[in-house]
């Protein structure tokens, strides 16, 4: 009730602030040219869902007694689903696709998500190997709602009846059925594509936080010292990784090169990085920042089921020097929260986003990631808390000052493994050991520069909420998370990432946004348990 209280007056007074200052105030400090009207973005990074594990009968639901209902607004365009595939009783796969219900049932077990599992259900093009490859039902080790499916309940889905929120934004603004990972592989991989559009640039850390050896194999192709990066190895450095007790044994990498945040800081864009659990809760006898923070959803307390509401190979710039904030370091003023000046170094915690909200100084740039019990990844969060967290935030957006010049982006990390039946273009080839993808170490062509970074991998959903937006659209031009980068850049002028960045040939998100005409898509308020509208809430 508390938090809910504070947020309500964060956009109370942000409200009260646009009256009284200055437009170029309100919008932050730097440089805010743009080339679109949209002077803000916001990115809610969730965790670890396919498309059609989403959407896969999108945009007809089940609509049993006593779930919450959704009915599909008239001329709702068709989608590339299950549903429209003739996918749903007629599978190549060894079991059938299966609808996933609402409440505690949504709780449900974490799938093999990684590079090569990814690339090996795929089956040479052909979709059929999921519950062999990434399929993972309950064991007495990993005990986990399957629904009695084994590792066939990699093909289960969830329909508006449950992530009926998603469903609705989707109505009344842009969704796409062509985007994808930038390429296979699990949540530090689609991180570190999102921020830079490459993982190019590893390099495997010695040892371990208990001073044992480390290896790389399964965190760096080919299990080399440096290269792409196709695993979770957490960043090098962070005082949370190293004072965490379960993360003791934990494989840890940095990066190096440019990411979008140093070209933000080069044109004096404000942006910043907010995640759930980032603020130290104390300080080990060395020092060192301990973030215990934890949560408890429906899947249990995240402290339980995982390390604790922070978890560090979510958040990318943490691998890269010019933008880690290693000791987790608190902004030492409000005001400057955005900017180069606060000795946070854009890195911050979930709190601070709602600071900045409410005193009328967000970012131009924001990245948004949940605490684990509301980032939606299997296992150790659900649909329903990652409903809450995502609906607060784009209320709070709707009902704010920041509305009119925003674009709010809802994308995915990864897929989790889950069943999605289309395979997406190969725009990176690569022939390491660990690919998979046309046999064993054949991603394509061993001479390509990009070697370890098979992709695109898996479709992801993708939602863009805006003035701007086209409204139940859906837009169906390639892209992939590097998309988003692209869209900033271009977006604010900042040039691109050189060193075989995808952002060079990654298809763009305009065709989602109608930057031209009179009409604006109207803001829309939902109710964060139900995902439905509120009556008399649309504009």
């Amino acid at each position: 009730m508390y938090t809910h209280l504070r947020r309500v007056a964060a956009v109370a007074l942000a409200s009260s602030l646009a009256l009284v200052m200055p437009g170029s105030l309100m919008a932050g400090t730097g440089n805010q040219q743009t080339t679109t009207p949209i002077k803000h973005v916001i990115v809610i990074f969730q965790e670890n869902n396919s498309f059609d594990h989403y959407f896969g009968t999108y945009p007809y639901a089940t609509n049993p007694s006593g779930e919450p209902v959704f009915f599909a607004r008239p001329g709702t365009p068709r989608v590339n689903n299950l549903l429209g595939g003739g996918l749903l009783d007629e599978n190549p796969n060894s079991t059938q696709p299966f609808r996933m219900d609402t409440g505690i049932q949504s709780v449900v077990c974490d799938q093999n998500h990684n590079y090569t599992p990814e690339q090996t259900a795929v089956d040479h093009g052909l979709m059929d190997k999921y519950p062999e490859s990434t399929g993972q039902g309950s064991s007495a080790a990993y005990p986990c709602n399957d629904y009695g499916k084994g590792n066939g309940v990699v093909m289960g889905y969830f329909d508006g009846n449950t992530v009926t929120a998603l469903w609705n934004y989707a109505q009344h603004y842009a969704m796409s059925d062509n985007s994808y990972g930038t390429m296979f592989g699990p949540s530090a991989v689609g991180a570190l594509n999102l921020a830079t559009g490459s993982t190019a640039t590893a390099t495997l850390f010695p040892t371990k936080p208990n001073g044992s050896p480390a290896s790389a194999a399964g965190y760096i192709a080919n299990g080399a010292t440096t290269g792409a990066a196709i695993g979770d190895a957490r960043p090098a450095g962070d005082e949370c990784v190293l004072t965490n007790p379960g993360l003791q044994t934990a494989t840890m990498i940095t990066m190096a090169g440019t990411n979008v945040g140093d070209l933000l800081n080069a044109k004096g864009v404000t942006w910043g990085w907010f995640q759930g659990g980032f603020a130290p809760t104390g300080y080990d006898s060395m020092g060192r920042a301990i973030c215990g923070a934890h949560h408890a959803g429906l899947a249990g307390d995240d402290a339980v089921t995982t390390v604790g509401d922070y978890i560090p190979h979510h958040e990318p710039f943490q691998y890269y020097t010019s933008t880690q904030n290693l000791h987790h370091v608190q902004p030492t003023n409000p005001a400057l929260i955005g900017t180069s000046s606060d000795g946070a170094n854009h890195q911050y915690d979930l709190s601070a986003f709602w600071t900045a909200l409410g005193n009328g100084n967000l970012p131009a740039v924001t990245y948004l990631k949940a605490a684990a019990y509301q980032d939606g990844h299997p296992g150790y969060s659900d649909p329903i808390d990652e409903q809450n967290f995502v609906v607060s935030v784009v209320n709070a957006i709707a009902t704010s000052p920041y509305w009119n010049d925003t674009a709010i982006i809802i994308a995915y990390d990864d897929s989790d493994g889950w069943y999605d039946h289309v395979l997406g273009p190969v725009v990176n080839q690569s022939a390491v050991s660990d690919d998979a993808l046309a046999g064993a170490g054949d991603c394509g062509a061993a001479t390509a520069a990009t070697q370890g970074r098979c992709g695109y991998g898996p479709r992801l959903p993708l939602i863009v909420i805006s003035p701007f937006a086209k409204q139940n659209y859906v837009d169906h031009l390639s892209t992939d998370q590097s998309s988003i980068l692209r869209f900033i850049e271009d977006n604010w002028g900042l040039g691109q990432i050189a060193g075989g960045s995808s952002d060079a040939k990654a298809g763009t998100l305009n065709g989602m946004f109608n930057f031209t005409g009179f009409f604006r898509a109207p803001r829309i308020i939902l109710n964060p348990a139900t995902g439905n509208l509120l009556p008399n809430r649309t504009e």
